[in-house]
């Protein structure tokens, strides 16, 4: 019964591991290449900081119970990294979470764009702590 459960909870956080860290490779990699190559600028812009606000927070509720699960399962250090790494992509979504300024200064009106600098290179940091949560559930640690 015990192993069973185990069992479970280290298959569970793998799989959701390896979820969570596809989908913030998409968002963190993938889209904002594919949105400078067709889009204008500010238009791409908008949508990299868009994407990362709306997908911070399903990365987070897939790594929270990702970390839920290693830890039922027994895996300690990888459900501890997973909960780290929920962590960071809700600082995601309170970073970018007051991005739109309309300010007519130029130095408020960069603060948009270094908000989504640092959502993407969190973005880019968490999505390295949760691979490496990843690895370490598989190998049961």
């Amino acid at each position: 019964m015990l192993d069973a459960i185990r069992s479970f909870g280290q298959n569970g956080a793998i799989l959701l591991l390896g979820l969570s860290v596809g989908a913030a490779w998409i968002v963190a990699i993938v889209a904002p290449n594919t949105s400078y190559d067709h889009l204008k600028d500010q238009d791409a812009d908008d949508h990299v900081r868009e994407l990362i606000k709306a997908a911070s927070d399903p990365i987070a509720v897939l790594l929270l119970v990702a970390g839920g699960l290693a830890i039922l399962g027994g895996i300690l250090v990888s459900g501890i990294a997973a909960l780290i790494a929920a962590f960071g992509f809700f600082i995601n979504r309170w970073t970018l979470a007051r991005a739109n300024t309309k300010s007519k200064d130029p130095g408020e009106q960069n603060v948009g764009k270094t908000r989504r600098i640092l959502a993407v290179s969190s973005t880019l940091v968490f999505s390295l702590v949760a691979s490496t949560a990843a690895v370490l559930a598989v190998f049961g640690v």
